[in-house]
């Protein structure tokens, strides 16, 4: 099972989706806002789903309107151009990591079963968390952790790494949630969940990607097209903020000689849309879920 599909009202009415457009899902999933994303289109629209998970591939629909993307979504525009899309009036982006990711144990993603140290999105890429915690210097899997899981305690973490690793390979989860006991307090889970996140993130080059999807969608977004981001972790909200915010992701707003601020989009929602009690109670993945919706200007 994928996971049932966050915000999802709200991120199909931020679109504003048009009948005859043409749409980007560039998260596919389990396919669930791409579905109601062609539930609004006439005959005469399109869309775009991306995932670079084969397993994805079983939850395509049978409609003529509907063309799957195998691949990563940084390279949106490549595939627009194969596909002679000149521009395309929505794009959807739910960031975070399918239920379908944590619950198969062999996939590595979570810590609640023993297994592969994996975490690829794509099972045809090389590197893997256990490459990662094998080869990386101790200096580079600090980083790792204190970066994309703004973990404290990231440079003992990674000296408990090397010093299992010198012994024996780290290949196993439960291998690996062990000999990080000692960095480990009352609460595990809130220590895990970052530090499985941050591999998660490397191992995919989640940030990187994100990036290039936002500059991607820039470059493809119609005049007027709208693009709705759903983040789950403060890393990429914040890239997402920023983007949306000014065109760089600094959030440095630039100003031209008369003072008027210059930024390729205007923010539909001033303030973040996240779900409500109701939501969160049904689904509970949804909890960290923020959505921003932003138009492209002329």
């Amino acid at each position: 099972m994928y996971h049932v599909p966050v915000l999802l009202e709200e991120s199909i009415q931020g679109l504003s989706i048009k009948p005859n457009g043409t749409y980007v899902d560039v998260t596919f999933g389990g396919g669930g806002h791409s579905k109601e994303i062609l539930r609004h289109l006439d005959e005469h629209g399109n869309l775009y789903s991306f995932d670079q998970d084969a397993d994805t591939k079983q939850n395509i629909p049978a409609d003529n309107r509907f063309h799957f993307v195998w691949s990563n979504f940084r390279y949106i525009c490549n595939f627009m151009r194969y596909y002679n899309v000149e521009g395309v009036d929505g794009i959807l982006a739910d960031l975070g990591v399918s239920s379908h990711h944590f619950d198969e144990a062999e996939r590595g993603f979570s810590f609640r079963f023993d297994g592969k140290l994996d975490m690829r999105m794509n099972q045809s890429a090389t590197l893997t968390a256990e490459k990662i915690l094998n080869t990386y210097s101790e200096e580079a899997l600090a980083d790792v952790f204190y970066y994309y899981g703004e973990l404290p305690q990231a440079r003992k973490i990674a000296k408990l790494i090397v010093k299992e690793r010198a012994s024996q390979p780290i290949t196993g989860i439960f291998q690996f949630v062990n000999l990080l006991q000692p960095c480990l307090g009352r609460d595990s889970k809130k220590q895990l969940a970052p530090l499985f996140q941050a591999l998660r993130i490397e191992v995919n080059g989640e940030m990187n990607a994100l990036k290039e999807l936002l500059q991607g969608a820039l470059q493809v977004l119609k005049p007027g097209g709208r693009i709705a981001v759903i983040t789950y972790h403060s890393l990429e909200d914040r890239l997402v903020k920023n983007f949306l915010k000014s065109g760089n992701f600094e959030g440095k707003v630039e100003k031209d000689f008369y003072g008027k601020t210059q930024t390729p989009f205007k923010l539909i929602n001033r303030q973040v849309i996240i779900p409500n009690e109701n939501e969160i109670q049904t689904n509970p993945r949804s909890r960290s879920a923020k959505l921003r919706i932003a138009e492209k200007l002329a």
